[in-house]
Parts: C-alpha cells; sequence; structure tokens
C-alpha cells in the first residue's frame, strides 16, 4: 500500500505530538527509502523531515523531572479510577500504567488548559502545579505491564 503526503503528514504530526521518541528512532531509519520514493524528496530532504522532530525536542523548554515515589504518594487521588497500579477500575477511565511520560504530561497539561475536555479531569487536575504532574506521568510511566497473547 502506498501512503499519500497526506498518509505522511499525519504520521509527522503524530510523531510531533508526542509519540515515544525512543520507539520512533526505532520506526523510522526503516523507512526512509520509502519517505524518500512516497514524497519525492532528495537526501537532505528526508534528513531534513527526520531530524525535525528531534530538533524540535530538543530545543524545546525543559520539563520539571518526575519523582517516581511523590508521585505514587499523589496517585492516591487518582486510584478511584485509574487505580493505584495504573490499571483502569472504571470503563470509560483509559489505563495509565506504561504509558509513556510525555504522553501523560502532555495529557495532564491539556486537561488542566481545558484544551481536553472531561468533567471530572478537570476538577481533578485544575490545581496541579507542573511538578505535580511530572510526578504523576514519572510514577505511572514507570509502572512495567506485560501482555500475553493468547494461544
Amino acid at each position: 500500500m502506498k501512503l499519500t503526503r497526506k498518509d505522511w503528514v499525519r504520521l509527522l504530526l503524530l510523531w510531533l505530538g508526542g509519540i515515544d521518541l525512543r520507539l520512533t528512532m526505532l520506526a523510522v531509519p526503516p523507512l526512509i527509502p520509502q519517505i524518500h520514493h512516497d514524497l519525492h524528496l532528495d537526501e537532505k530532504g528526508v534528513g531534513a523531515l527526520v531530524s525535525l522532530p528531534v530538533l524540535l525536542l530538543a530545543t524545546a523548554a525543559p520539563s520539571a523531572a518526575g519523582d517516581v515515589a511523590a508521585g505514587r504518594r499523589k496517585a492516591l487521588a487518582c486510584q478511584a479510577c485509574h487505580g493505584l497500579d495504573g490499571l483502569s477500575k472504571l470503563p470509560d477511565a483509559p489505563h495509565l500504567a506504561g504509558q509513556p511520560e510525555g504522553y501523560l504530561v502532555k495529557s495532564l497539561d491539556e486537561y488542566r488548559k481545558g484544551v481536553r475536555k472531561n468533567e471530572l479531569m478537570t476538577l481533578v487536575v485544575k490545581d496541579l502545579s507542573d511538578q505535580d504532574i511530572a510526578d504523576l506521568a514519572s510514577y505511572y510511566s514507570a509502572i512495567e505491564i506485560s501482555a500475553q497473547p493468547p494461544k
């Protein structure tokens, strides 16, 4: 299946929007020939496209470093819906265990700023500081999860 320019732009926006950089760096190199072919870019264009997210992340304002132990203490307020283990207790609440730290920080910040809408989450995050968010994200992302596919 050939990806269209619109598909590639969507992938790039997802990449810039918080996909875990470690996974991205593993996934992108095998795609470079496809990027080159599908987008009709020369080598410099492909290099710029692949380098852009890394440069943006490197020049972004530093975020507060999260403290896992502090996050565990703060997660007590989250456990009714998301569980202290990060596994949701309610059908409408997502699992948080093992989610990428950057994704959790971004999500909580967007709830706090009103970009993402959910009545309960808006009430819960309105008084969280940047450090509180960093601590919670650090805690939930540090939870190791495993999955076993059915046989």
